[in-house]
């Protein structure tokens, strides 16, 4: 039987033919087993707006590591744990969490591994990036905040961690709002070569699949992010004090190890962790979501995405998809922060 996942991936490579469809989202590589500190980079610093204050940065050790993370909003109200992608950080939502917390949510917004500040415990953890580490960090954070249950919606490594949520922990996730859809992948379905057209849309996961990409972004994170940012978002008219506010989030010691190791284990040119070996097989069985699930998409995504109809199938509870016009792209919580946030409210009323 064919793979859903994977027909779906060919489905969606296949149509991709410009450069400026390079994919944030559902393949990947990865790099070493432990960070290196690497000096901080530097990125255009002209400041043409000054944007949006998101709140002061909390830390709690959960899990492996020491997060950070933003909490605002009543601490009686109800949890919306908003997640980020690669290569973006927890800013993506600065405009997003005004419009929860002044309808009565509490908003969490972590910084994910190798983000921001947040650190590894121990020196001798694996700088893992596979997918299932990702959420698991997140249920950490939510037992070491005493939350039980919350609304989780992200875009990019944020969506497909928050479908994993959805997917295996469904009494930890009241509802879900992912960007792109369904995004959960798998090593063996990442094995089988595409067309040379689709392949080419994933050229910053060969080049991260080299010592030499390795050291490249290392060596320029600033330059390569922003140039992502462009590609992804081709309409969105960010200014230089916007990718700045994010791009300091980048110099965070393991940012460069997580992120090389993510899209190298995807294409299982590095392995995980073997503790984590049985939440892979179940999330490589596609597991269906019933939570109560709203699916967005930009009309602008210069990433590579899955038409809504190839994933629609699988959200068996409650479910709606939203199309978000007006030159949207891949960032969709930063280009449209009322849709976004009008998506969290409206979940839960499906």
């Amino acid at each position: 039987m064919t793979d859903p996942i994977d027909t779906q991936r060919r489905r969606l490579l296949a149509t991709t033919s410009t450069l400026a469809g390079v994919s944030l989202l559902t393949l990947g590589v990865s790099g070493t087993a432990l960070a290196t500190p690497s000096p901080a980079q530097s990125a255009n610093t002209a400041t043409r707006r000054s944007p949006t204050p998101l709140g002061d940065i909390r830390q709690i050790h959960a899990g492996a590591l020491d997060v950070g993370y933003v909490d605002t909003g009543p601490r009686s109200g109800p949890v919306a744990i908003l997640l980020h992608g690669w290569p973006y950080d927890i800013h993506a939502f600065a405009d997003v969490a005004p419009r929860l917390t002044a309808a009565g949510y509490r908003v969490i917004i972590p910084y994910l591994r190798g983000y921001g500040s947040t650190r590894f415990l121990s020196a001798d953890t694996p700088r893992n990036g596979e997918q299932a580490v990702v959420a698991v960090d997140i249920i950490a954070l939510m037992d070491a905040l005493k939350i039980e249950r919350a609304i989780i919606a992200g875009f990019d490594w944020g969506a497909r961690t928050a479908n994993i949520l959805a997917a295996l922990w469904p009494e930890r996730c009241q509802a879900l709002v992912s960007v792109s859809g369904y995004l959960i992948g798998s090593q063996e379905a990442n094995r089988k070569p595409l067309p040379p057209q689709a392949e080419f849309q994933w050229w910053y996961q060969f080049y991260f699949a080299t010592e030499r990409g390795a050291a490249g972004y290392a060596a320029d994170r600033d330059g390569f992010n922003k140039l992502i940012w462009q590609l992804a978002s081709p309409q969105w008219k960010f200014d230089d004090a916007t990718y700045l506010r994010s791009a300091r989030s980048f110099d965070n010691p393991d940012h460069v190890a997580v992120v090389v190791h993510n899209y190298r284990w995807r294409l299982a040119l590095a392995e995980g962790e073997p503790q984590y070996d049985d939440l892979e097989k179940r999330l490589a069985a596609a597991p269906k979501i019933t939570v109560p699930t709203i699916t967005l998409e930009g009309d602008a995504n210069g990433a590579p995405h899955p038409p809504p109809a190839s994933y629609a199938k699988q959200f068996t509870g409650k479910y709606q998809h939203r199309d978000i016009t007006g030159g949207i792209g891949h960032n969709l919580p930063q280009e449209a922060p009322q849709a976004f946030a009008e998506a969290v409210l409206a979940v839960v009323r499906l």
